[in-house]
This record gives structure tokens, C-alpha cells and sequence, in this order.
């Protein structure tokens, strides 16, 4: 594990603090008059969810928190639990609980490869904590209200149904059938295929 400096720790960064992962939301290195510099932060622990608003002196050092990236295929969601199953052996199969994998998957279709984010504790056990997916994805168009003649001029938009029942804001051009990207981040509309 590496040791990061107190004016080290910015945005996105993973720490271990008391013993958890925590990613860096928010920080900002400042000197009130003549004291010594400090680093406030806002930290978000990867395990609980749980924000907090926590200063770094300058003597302060943290550890880098081991995370590790694993390959996953993102099989289907049942009863509250999202299932998955290793790239290489497919009987090799695990179940998420929903509120570990959040609304990420909310564009991402069945049998599609993700990462898991994985925590590294001292005792070397690992921790599925999260998932990562694509930036960009492209799905298919299967429900699209029909545009109106002439209402192209403010560069309107309309809601759009997706191959996996998803909803989202398109351009008025867009039909059904169309193939579209989409920003997985922001959930909007990136362009057409």
C-alpha cells in the first residue's frame, strides 16, 4: 500500500480510513493565516455509503486503499439480487445485493462484460464493494413516439424506450429500430450509430 501525502489526497482517489475504503469526493488545500496548510475533504465510504467531512494536517499521511478490477459477466437481476458469473468458467456464478451495485446497470444489457470493483483488506480477504461499467454503451431503440413536423427548430427532445426497458431522452430524429449511444455517467444521449 502506498503512503499518500496530506495535499496527495484529491478527487477519486481510494483511501483507507479506520480501516475502510473510502473515495475522495471533495478537497481543497488551504492556510488560515499563519498556521499550517490543511486538507478539508469529503470522503464516501465505498462500503456503508456513509459521507463524511474530515481535515488533513500537513504531518498526515494515509494509506492508498488496495482495490482491485475483475472481469465479470452481468447475467440477470431476480428478487432484489443481480447475478453474475466469472468471463472465463460461466458456472462459476455470484449473486450482488442490489444496493451494492446501485442504478449502474440501469443501461447495460443482459450478458454484458462489467468490472467489479473488489477491496483488499490487511488480512488479504477480499470485498466486492461495487461495479464498474462502460462509459458508453449502444442499445437499440424500441419505442418512439413519432416527431412533429416542424418542431426541429428549438432542438426538442422526446422520451424513448430501450431494448431493456431503460427510458431516456433523445434527439426528435431518433425512431425506433435505431441503434443509439449512450453516457452511462450521465444517462443522456451521446449519439446515433
Amino acid at each position: 500500500m502506498a503512503m499518500l501525502e496530506y495535499n496527495e489526497i484529491r478527487e477519486r482517489k481510494i483511501i483507507l480510513w479506520e480501516g475502510e475504503p473510502y473515495e475522495v469526493i471533495h478537497s481543497h488545500v488551504f492556510r488560515k493565516q499563519q498556521r499550517k496548510p490543511v486538507n478539508a475533504t469529503k470522503l464516501k465510504n465505498l462500503i456503508t455509503g456513509r459521507v463524511a467531512e474530515i481535515s488533513f494536517g500537513s504531518s498526515e499521511k494515509v494509506h492508498e486503499a488496495d482495490m482491485v478490477n475483475r472481469p465479470a459477466i452481468y447475467l440477470y437481476k431476480a428478487k432484489g439480487e443481480i447475478w453474475f458469473c466469472d468471463v472465463k468458467d460461466r458456472s462459476q456464478r455470484f449473486s450482488l445485493k442490489e444496493d451494492i451495485v446501485g442504478d449502474k446497470l440501469k443501461y447495460i444489457k443482459e450478458n454484458s462484460e462489467i468490472e467489479l470493483n473488489v477491496f483488499v483488506n490487511d488480512e488479504d480477504e477480499e470485498r466486492i464493494i461495487g461495479i464498474k461499467v462502460p462509459i458508453k454503451v449502444e442499445m437499440e431503440v424500441k419505442e418512439a413516439p413519432p416527431s412533429v413536423k416542424g418542431n426541429s427548430v428549438t432542438g426538442g427532445t422526446k422520451v424513448v424506450v430501450l431494448e431493456n426497458g431503460s427510458t431516456i431522452d433523445a434527439p426528435l430524429f431518433v425512431e425506433a429500430g435505431d441503434k443509439i449511444r449512450i453516457n452511462t455517467d450521465t444517462g443522456e444521449y451521446a449519439e446515433r450509430v
